[in-house]
């Protein structure tokens, strides 16, 4: 059941440390909230703004509340294969899928690309031209990244659901191109709020308001942004989907394909008036709308269809959430532990991936748990196959 934690902050999570907890307190306090913060059951602290959060903003926007990562999401796609149709031999299809996709940050294309790539570069050439954005001037090679990974908890999987159908899924956003856009912007609302001397309970929470020039092209930079990383997704899929067909020699039928973000802006209704809702890990989950909700590396995930909790502005979680920072996951768990706990799953076994073993995370179960009234689950994945980047 959610709770009140504050006069504009409702909360759905049922493990909540502490300094998460004060974070959203701090965000729910900013004058211009409407009606309320609803902080999803994977809440954890971030940069200004809980991941995990829902702001509704009136006249204004929190660059950071958005985040780094702009139109971070999630992608798949279920195919006509049952497992049981699958080689036994895993490891040539992860290898394949390693050596189509650059992985980590900072690894990209070569400028030899598909006929569908250029198709995309093109379209967002276009959308650039139409927004009048200038996005080659944060980075020349935006183009090169369309079709990369990144690194952290960013992983292309192929998992196999409840009724034994295989799925293809990924998670990535806009990679440097949109880090560049949203560091710029949450530094500029920074500025502007240092130079109207207003005071602020954490500097990230810095806005820039509606009517302003500022505002304008943040929002124009926003949702080109958002546009890459969702034709980054598709990119990668068409790629994992191709290594996939090589590997079993045949060609994929697409029976349910789902593309969601979970760390935009867009503009909403919500209790009475327009407001700029901004969900930052947390997806959509109005009624019927389908979203997905991956675990952590090794547990499960799942395909959802959103109930449409007014009181959770249409919204639900976009993951597990993490309990141990990065750094303390490093410090706590072994490459044993890990080795444990992806018994029986395909993957690159190396210590890089320490902080992303399932016990840094919350517990899905527990976030799903959590979750029982904004989503129902359709669709249960174990995976199979795991591949990310250092």
């Amino acid at each position: 059941m959610p709770k009140q934690l504050a006069p504009r902050l409702i909360s759905w999570a049922s493990i909540l440390d502490p300094q998460t907890e004060a974070q959203a307190i701090r965000a729910a306090s900013m004058p211009f909230i409407h009606p309320h913060i609803a902080l999803m059951p994977d809440a954890h602290l971030g940069k200004g703004a809980t991941v995990g959060s829902v702001i509704p903003t009136e006249r204004a926007i929190i660059p950071a509340a958005v985040g780094v990562d702009i139109g971070c999401g999630m992608i798949a796609v279920r195919t006509q294969f049952q497992a049981a149709e699958l080689p036994a031999n895993r490891a040539p299809l992860r290898k394949a899928i390693e050596a189509s996709i650059p992985l980590g940050a900072g690894a990209y294309n070569t400028r030899i690309w598909r006929h569908e790539t250029s198709l995309r570069i093109a379209d967002l050439e276009s959308l650039a031209v139409r927004l009048s954005v200038s996005v080659d001037n944060y980075a020349a090679n935006w183009r090169d990244q369309l079709g990369s990974l990144g690194s952290g908890n960013h992983f292309i999987e192929v998992s196999v659901d409840q009724d034994g159908h295989v799925w293809l899924f990924l998670h990535s956003g806009s990679r440097g191109i949109g880090n560049k856009i949203a560091q710029h912007h949450i530094a500029q609302a920074r500025d502007l709020i240092k130079t109207w001397r207003i005071g602020l309970p954490d500097r990230d929470l810095a806005y820039l308001v509606e009517g302003t020039q500022h505002f304008d092209n943040y929002i124009a930079e926003l949702t080109w942004a958002q546009e890459f990383a969702r034709l980054n997704r598709t990119e990668m899929m068409a790629r994992v989907k191709a290594a996939f067909e090589k590997w079993i020699g045949s060609e994929i039928r697409v029976e349910h394909e789902v593309n969601c973000h979970h760390n935009y802006t867009a503009k909403e209704y919500h209790f009475g008036r327009d407001v700029w809702l901004s969900r930052k890990g947390a997806i959509d989950a109005s009624p019927g709308t389908w979203g997905l909700i991956p675990g952590s590396m090794g547990t499960r995930s799942y395909i959802v269809q959103g109930k449409g909790n007014r009181l959770a502005l249409n919204s639900a979680p976009h993951g597990a959430g993490r309990n141990y920072s990065r750094s303390a996951a490093r410090k706590r768990f072994t490459v044993e532990q890990l080795r444990e706990a992806m018994a029986g799953i395909e993957y690159r076994d190396t210590a890089a991936f320490i902080d992303e073993i399932p016990q840094a995370y919350k517990p899905i179960e527990v976030v799903m748990e959590d979750a029982r009234d904004l989503v129902d689950v359709r669709y249960e994945l174990r995976q199979i196959v795991n591949v990310k980047g250092d």
